[in-house]
């Protein structure tokens, strides 16, 4: 069976969203909803559930994400700590924990409207996620190295690199696309005792 490589299945760069980080999180939040337009007319096609950001000289510098988008709108989430007493289920937290924080820092305890409208000034630059050296992956490397990579680094995306150049990013979704399709073509044998 051929091999299959992370330049086989990655997004390209030019076909990702970017946004400089000089740009506002009104900006931000407007890029974020246009790459979710149109998606409903092509169901197979999956979302950028991310966007990248550029520095002055266009080199990538971050991502941000919806989820990234949550935390500004409330900045408590920063002063939060995760106790290291509180056991934590695979998804994360209990439930009684989640609820006592709501309280306790008294997460969205103003209207949605108010916060927007003193946040849609805040830069990019502060509050994009920053990257990570795990982040990134060769083009040239393995499918299975990938993989390797995201479950052990708990990622939703990487990078891909060509020596110092960012090319694409390898999104989960879509390695978990090629693994679906190797599986289907697995026809399971009948086994006879």
């Amino acid at each position: 069976m051929k091999r299959t490589f992370v330049k086989d299945v990655m997004v390209p760069v030019s076909e990702y969203a970017t946004i400089p980080e000089e740009a506002s999180l009104y900006e931000a939040v407007t890029a974020l909803g246009k790459t979710q337009e149109g998606v409903s007319q092509t169901p197979t096609v999956c979302l950028h559930r991310a966007i990248l950001v550029s520095d002055k000289n266009n080199q990538i510098v971050g991502k941000l994400s919806q989820l990234d988008v949550l935390k500004t709108l409330e900045p408590k989430y920063m002063k939060m700590e995760k106790p290291e007493s509180l056991s934590l289920s695979r998804s994360g937290f209990s439930d009684e924990f989640i609820m006592s924080t709501l309280e306790q820092y008294s997460f969205w305890n103003r209207p949605l409207e108010d916060i927007c409208k003193e946040s849609l000034g805040l830069k990019v630059k502060n509050f994009m996620y920053a990257l990570d050296e795990g982040e990134f992956v060769k083009e040239s490397a393995s499918l299975d190295e990938a993989a390797h990579l995201f479950v052990v680094g708990h990622h939703h995306s990487l990078l891909v690199n060509r020596g110092e150049e960012i090319v694409g990013i390898l999104r989960l979704v879509d390695v978990f696309g090629k693994i679906d399709q190797v599986i289907k073509a697995c026809e399971p044998q009948s086994v006879t005792a």
